[in-house]
């Protein structure tokens, strides 16, 4: 568009410069012409005046010689004998419509255009009693003083074509600007940043469509804030059928049937208060949460670094030596490191062996790795990815949610040893 409208303002600029330069083009051409017949006939007006004073005709050669190269200046005296340099293509004396013999004195100046110049006849008297000046020049030497004329005119349409291009650069910057900028503020609010806002600068129409995109994003800022709000209390409530359930689950009489729905109660608590913080969380960090990858995943594994030492658990750690930011909470990236390594320690023997790896992704973020040297996941459960039968579900389910929220994606596959590996694919902030 910015393109498309500096465009339209040179092109009407070279219609307005072109509409004033070619007249005047042709008006400069039209006086510098006449301007220079006028000088040719006062050159012949002096001749005349020279030859009225009877000089020798050794003199009146000289004169005629010590004129201006362009001319061809010739005399015809009274006898008939030309002086002078000779006029081209002239072979037929003075044109008889050069002179009227029926007026006394000195004729009027005749100048007409004569073989690729103009020529000028001048008459002293009437008949072929006086001497005639004819002055010659050519059609070039007429017009070679438009040349200057011509180059300031070019110079000065030049400097208007560069004055409208300046111009139309700043009224398009004016205009497109505050477009660009409204634009990207709109693809901000359609990736989830409704921090975003548009400005509302320029012209007015323009500053009316970034007040009314900002108040269009205020509202989605205050819609999802009154849905998560919601969504805490109403989990909230729950809390209390919740502790009447674990208090039922442990008068139960079987010990073991008290323990099975004990764990069922903390597991949906569990659930539950992730449900509260998640829904509560914007409110303290943003629309669109961020942390550092390094420190958190670091932290995760000190913590479950004493459990797999008293397991005798060989850990190969990698982690990059600089801050790696990405698009989830810390306390997001937390529960499902945690949730990995839960797995790892739940699911597999004592001893065995494991591995976390976090690196840089191609295009920003991160790509965690958590691997194990275990029996590996059954073939349903990556399919199943929920936390159902007491299997790996919850913990997938934890950490799929986490990778999705980021803009990644988690996959689930078998590493060279039968172990399982999971991979989160965290996008970047």
């Amino acid at each position: 568009m910015r393109r498309r409208i500096l465009l339209l303002i040179v092109g009407l600029t070279t219609l307005v410069v072109l509409a004033f330069a070619i007249p005047l083009a042709v008006l400069i051409r039209h006086n510098t012409y006449q301007g220079a017949i006028s000088t040719l006939e006062r050159q012949a007006g002096d001749v005349l005046i020279y030859v009225s004073g009877h000089p020798s005709r050794v003199a009146l050669a000289e004169y005629l010689d010590g004129l201006d190269g362009r001319y061809h200046a010739q005399v015809q005296l009274e006898t008939g004998q030309p002086v002078g340099r000779a006029i081209p293509h002239d072979g037929a004396g003075v044109d008889p419509d050069d002179h009227r013999p029926d007026r006394p004195g000195p004729q009027p100046i005749t100048a007409k255009p004569w073989h690729g110049g103009q020529l000028v006849v001048q008459q002293a008297g009437p008949g072929g009693e006086a001497p005639v000046v004819r002055i010659w020049e050519s059609d070039d030497d007429l017009h070679s003083g438009e040349t200057s004329w011509f180059l300031l005119l070019a110079g000065v349409a030049l400097a208007l074509l560069l004055l409208g291009l300046v111009a139309g650069e700043l009224l398009t910057r004016r205009i497109v600007r505050p477009l660009l900028d409204t634009a990207w503020t709109a693809q901000q609010l359609s990736a989830g940043d409704t921090t975003a806002r548009a400005p509302t600068g320029g012209p007015g129409e323009v500053a009316d469509v970034g007040r009314a995109l900002n108040r269009l994003a205020d509202r989605i800022d205050e819609l999802i804030a009154e849905e998560r709000e919601t969504v805490a209390d109403l989990s909230h409530r729950m809390r209390t059928p919740l502790t009447a359930l674990r208090l039922d689950a442990e008068a139960l009489g079987e010990p073991a049937e008290a323990e099975r729905m004990s764990g069922h109660a903390t597991t949906l608590e569990r659930t539950l208060t992730a449900v509260i913080h998640a829904a509560r969380r914007p409110q303290r960090e943003g629309r669109l949460p961020k942390c550092d990858a390094t420190a958190v995943v670091g932290e995760r594994v000190a913590f479950w670094s004493a459990l797999t030492e008293e397991q005798e658990r060989t850990g190969t750690i990698s982690l990059p030596a600089t801050p790696l930011p990405v698009r989830t909470s810390a306390e997001d990236l937390a529960a499902a490191v945690d949730a990995l390594l839960e797995n790892v320690v739940a699911h597999t023997p004592e001893g065995t062996a494991f591995g976390v790896r976090l690196a840089a992704r191609d295009g920003g973020g991160a790509l965690l790795v958590v691997s194990d040297e275990g029996p590996g996941i059954p073939h349903a459960e990556p399919v199943r990815g929920r936390s159902d039968r007491g299997s790996t579900g919850l913990g997938l389910s934890i950490a799929r949610r986490c990778a999705e929220a980021s803009g990644g994606a988690m996959t689930i596959g078998a590493g060279p040893g039968g172990g399982a590996v999971v991979t989160l694919e965290l996008g970047r902030p």
